[in-house]
């Protein structure tokens, strides 16, 4: 599994479709991904939006306590082929909770404490220049994944997680 996450807004319908026919997931996400190539919208219009920087951002929401696991999903889909990728997906209602917490994933909050030398120790990053150019991705990647995840809790929609 590498360090990126992809994310797909979802109607109910579609979050049922993904339930009782996961080989539609992927389908459906590479067809969204590619309707939005051609014009990038911002992360608060997107229905595809990505990030990198997995592993630190799942360090830094989960010291920062935060109360969805935004980076994982909280839901699993079962897939017959587990070399189809780990798929799993936020409820709207935890979408909405996401959106909602305290600080709603201030950025700077989250990374104010963050020590370079551990993020090495932790053996995500082989030295501190390579920890702090991922640092700097979370802070750009985070910003819209909050706006993302703000639009979809507006819509009421879940959110597909997946982890490359």
């Amino acid at each position: 599994m590498g360090d990126t996450v992809e994310y797909l807004r979802l109607t109910a319908n579609e979050l049922e479709r993904i339930k009782n026919d996961p080989d539609w997931a992927w389908n459906h996400m590479e067809d969204v991904r590619e309707g939005e190539e051609a014009y990038e919208p911002a992360p608060r219009d997107a229905r595809y939006y990505a990030i990198d920087s997995r592993r630190l951002q799942e360090l830094l929401l989960r010291r920062a306590g935060f109360p969805v696991d935004v980076i994982n999903g909280e839901q699993p889909v079962r897939y017959p082929d587990p070399s189809a990728g780990d798929y799993h997906y936020l409820t709207a209602g935890q979408v909405a909770t996401a959106a909602n917490a305290p600080a709603a994933l201030e950025c700077d909050r989250l990374v104010a404490h963050t020590d370079l030398r551990e993020l090495v120790e932790t053996g995500f990053y082989p030295d501190a220049p390579t920890a702090a150019l991922y640092l700097d991705a979370v802070r750009h990647h985070h910003d819209g994944l909050t706006e993302f995840l703000g639009a979809a809790a507006r819509e009421g929609r879940a959110v597909l997680v997946w982890q490359l």
